[in-house]
């Protein structure tokens, strides 16, 4: 093939194919412009709807990417490339992955349900997948928490997302139970003064709702008390610890008994 047979197939291919090329190139420059555009609109309407900001750069990778793949086969068609075989192989081949990933893919979409349903937030004391702990981080993967004795607990979002969690952060208010039991014998109502005027005396626990002191059963070896009493939530813990230490010291002054299970031992000498 000489140098005039080689200018001519390539005038025959630019005439024959060249107008295609050119308005494919149109399209695809025209298309990434247009999402490009169309991602800055989503980005902004995501910063507006109050959005995890951990979860828009995913949200807005996934549509650019969907975009992308639906512009890029529409570029292949004007170009009178067969799209069949290829939309069937993206397809196995998406499915494959898609099975390969099934529990990746299970805790992304629970840590997108996570971070758009917000059933509980960075900082906050929750019971989930029997682990208690603060939520010290929100991944799309994962979620970190960090027990009371300072032990880093990561929890896939997959089954956090589905399971059943107990947030004790929502409520600005929580009641602290107890139960104190008094002998067989004791002056019940002066039990139930000297509680009162011990939940009186602690500043954190709340005036309203009133404590509640009732008797809750008569057990094998004691009257058992029913205490409730409303504080902040931040106080909880502190001032449970507190009453039980204030009530097994007033308890002996004010001569009242907290029994414990004793047992008792007889010996038989034989004959």
């Amino acid at each position: 093939m000489n140098v005039q047979e080689i200018i001519d197939y390539g005038t025959n291919i630019a005439l024959t194919h060249g107008p295609g090329l050119l308005k494919a190139i149109i399209v695809w420059v025209v298309g990434v412009w247009l999402i490009n555009l169309l991602m800055n609109g989503f980005s902004k309407l995501m910063d507006k709807s109050k959005l995890d900001p951990s979860l828009v750069p995913f949200l807005k990778s996934i549509a650019s990417i969907l975009l992308k793949v639906m512009l890029a086969i529409t570029v292949l068609s004007m170009l009178n490339v067969e799209m069949t075989s290829f939309i069937a192989i993206l397809g196995a081949a998406g499915l494959a992955v898609g099975l390969a990933l099934s529990g990746t893919l299970q805790n992304f979409a629970g840590g997108v349900m996570i971070l758009i349903f917000k059933p509980f937030k960075v900082g906050d004391v929750i019971d989930a997948q029997g682990y208690t702990g603060k939520v010290k981080e929100i991944q799309i993967f994962n979620t970190v928490m960090t027990t009371p004795d300072n032990k880093t607990i990561i929890i896939p979002n997959g089954g956090l997302s589905t399971g059943s969690l107990t947030n004790f952060s929502t409520e600005p208010k929580r009641r602290v139970d107890w139960t104190v039991g008094i002998a067989y014998g004791d002056d019940v109502d002066l039990a139930r003064a000297v509680i009162k005027k011990l939940c009186d005396a602690d500043t954190r626990i709340l005036k309203d709702p009133e404590v509640v002191i009732v008797v809750k059963e008569l057990g094998s070896s004691s009257v058992n008390f029913a205490v409730r009493a409303w504080v902040e939530a931040a106080d909880y813990w502190d001032v449970f610890f507190v009453m039980n230490e204030n009530i097994y010291k007033t308890f002996g002054k004010e001569g009242l008994n907290i029994p414990f299970p004793q047992m008792d031992v007889h010996l038989h000498q034989a004959k």
